[in-house]
Formats: structure tokens, sequence, C-alpha cells
């Protein structure tokens, strides 16, 4: 059984609980991070714990914890469960209220670790559909718990027989995915969404490992240019990179996985080999 770290207690999944006047469950007020193990360690952990961070002070969200406490209890975490590849999920919780709506400064640490799923094949051998739809976060740059809004909009994808679902703004520009950050070739210039998004950490190192490929532009996207798009993929901790073969009723370049986006998948991995993610550099 998993291991969970529970406010200061490692304890099995079974037994992890937390009080039900948490403003998490209250409000959905508090933040999380995510990120992938391989081989049993961290994979970017610092750059992880540094966006939890920078998450809760967005919303205000106190935040006692050094990054080296933080990174003892993941790395604890991690090592009780003994899964050579698996997904850690760092929340931080709102905490207790008296009033049952602002918190009283005792957020609570959770760190959940289980076996990485493994994700179809055909994403990355055939490609996915992805679907549009006018929507955008509350506090773009805080990665909060409150996902009313992308759990809709990925039940509406699913739906539609697509794995993903794409902000737009309401003047029809491209923002980020509900876990998921985007790209798009055109010809051998990468372009990428980089205003009101969160920053992913897969996503910077698509851009460090691209830059001595292919031109890059960090930019707005309109929703009629992306159509127009040569490849397109999406991006996050938990996929990797995943090739877009169609958005909406539109189908993209050939309607096949392309040479340039492989290349990156490929990149990608050899990165991932490259980095000791011990989680302590």
């Amino acid at each position: 059984m998993d291991i969970y770290y529970i406010d200061g207690q490692y304890v099995p999944a079974d037994q992890a609980v937390i009080p039900v006047n948490d403003l998490a469950l209250l409000r959905g007020y508090g933040v999380f991070d995510f990120l992938r193990t391989h081989d049993g360690s961290p994979f970017l952990l610092q750059e992880h714990l540094a966006r939890l961070k920078d998450s809760a002070k967005k919303i205000g969200l106190y935040f006692p914890w050094t990054r080296k406490e933080l990174t003892e209890i993941v790395n604890n975490t991690i090592q009780k469960n003994k899964y050579g590849n698996a997904t850690v999920r760092i929340i931080v919780t709102g905490g207790p209220s008296r009033d049952f709506i602002t918190p009283d400064g005792k957020p609570r640490l959770l760190v959940i670790v289980s076996p990485a799923p493994a994700l179809p094949e055909s994403w990355y051998t055939e490609g996915i559909k992805v679907i549009t739809i006018e929507l955008e976060r509350t506090i773009p740059g805080a990665k909060s718990i409150n996902y009313l809004d992308a759990t809709m909009a990925l039940t509406k994808a699913r739906d539609q027989g697509a794995v993903e679902a794409i902000y737009t703004d309401t003047a029809g520009f491209i923002k980020e995915g509900t876990t998921s950050n985007l790209f798009a070739f055109y010809q051998d210039c990468l372009i990428t969404p980089g205003k009101n998004i969160l920053s992913g950490i897969t996503r910077k190192v698509i851009l460090k490992i691209a830059k001595p490929l292919f031109e890059l532009k960090i930019r707005e996207i309109r929703q009629d240019e992306l159509y127009r798009a040569d490849e397109i993929f999406i991006s996050g901790s938990s996929k990797g990179i995943v090739p877009v073969v169609q958005v909406n009723d539109r189908v993209i370049g050939s309607g096949r996985p392309g040479d340039r986006t492989k290349a990156l998948m490929q990149q990608l991995q050899e990165y991932i080999k490259t980095v000791t993610p011990s989680g302590n550099d």
C-alpha cells in the first residue's frame, strides 16, 4: 500500500485524512505541484518546489517550510514507497478556519506518491485530438488545487473524443491546456504562448533543448492561426511531449506526428537520462 506524508506523519494511504474544517475541502483553497520520478529519483524537484512556494505566495497562503525541509520530506516519502517510476503530488492546504472561510495561518503539507500510470502508446505514435474552450485561470501563475473549471473542460473534451482541452481567452488567443502547455511549429519556427499561463517545468526544459535546433518565439497564437500550424504538441510533467494531430474538427498538418515533434520527444528523453534528479542539487 502507498505511504503518504500527511501533516507531519507518514501513514498508509487508507489512513490518510485531514480534518473537515480544512479550507482545502471547504473552499478549494490550497496549492500543489506535481512531478515524476525516474528510476526512483525525482525529476527537477527543486524547480517544482520553487513553483510550489511561488504559487502559495500568489494566492496569499502562508508557507512556513524551508526548501531543505521540503526536499527531505519528499525524498523520504519517495523512498518509503520504493517505486521506480512514480508520480509525486505535493499539496499545501489552507488549513483550519474558525469562520470556515479565512485561514488561521496553519497550513497543512501533504505528499502523495503513487505508481506512474502507463499512458496509451498511441498518444505518442499516432497523436491525439484536443478541443479549445473559452476559459482562463483565475490566477494563471498559481497552481491552485481548485480544478473545477479544468474538470468540466476535460469532461467536455472526453465527450468529444479528445484528450485535452486548450483554453482560449475572449479575444481568441490560445493560452494553455488544463494540465499542459501548448507548442506549435510553423516550418522550423517553434512558437508557444507565454502570457497569462502557468509556466510549466517541462515547458522550460523544452525551450532549453529546442533552442539549438529551431527558431523560438514566445508569443500569442490566435485560434485560427493554430489551425494552420505544421505541427502541434502539448507538454506536461505526467505526459512529456504528446503530438497533437487534430484541434476540434480540424486536422493539423499531415494528420500524423511530425518529424520536428518526434525529434524533440527524443531530445527530452535524452535530457531526462543526462540530468541527475537527486532533488538535492
